[in-house]
């Protein structure tokens, strides 16, 4: 079955295979299937074909995939543009939302991390 072209695994359940598309997670995934009265422990393979419609009908009512990626995508360019706070973090790629940089955050800022104790074990190496 594919919906908003993304194609959802027959052998899972639906429960569990819906959140695969971006914008659908496990609470939206049981919504969808509670409005199309459809068992969350459904397989894909088990649906027909007015089953399958219903809830391709009910997933694309919601701003999934492509179009909630450029909404982000467009958000994050306006609070760029306006050079807020969080856009500025947003450029020089750090953590947006008051996370701690010290510590964490060291794939982003480099993974290495200089101590005092670092120069005294480079001398005993040579």
């Amino acid at each position: 079955m594919r919906i908003a072209g993304v194609t959802l695994p027959d052998n899972k359940q639906l429960a569990y295979s819906l959140p695969i598309i971006f914008g659908i997670g496990p609470t939206r995934a049981l919504d969808i299937l509670k409005e199309a009265k459809i068992e969350p422990t459904r397989k894909g393979s088990d649906l027909t074909a007015e089953e399958e419609q219903s809830i391709r009908l009910l997933a694309e009512a919601y701003t999934i995939e492509g179009e909630l990626r450029r909404e982000q995508g467009s958000n994050i360019k306006r609070l760029k543009d306006i050079r807020s706070a969080r856009g500025v973090r947003h450029e020089r790629r750090l953590p947006v939302r008051a996370q701690r940089t010290k510590t964490n955050s060291r794939t982003v800022r480099g993974n290495t991390r200089k101590t005092m104790g670092s120069g005294r074990r480079s001398l005993e190496k040579t």
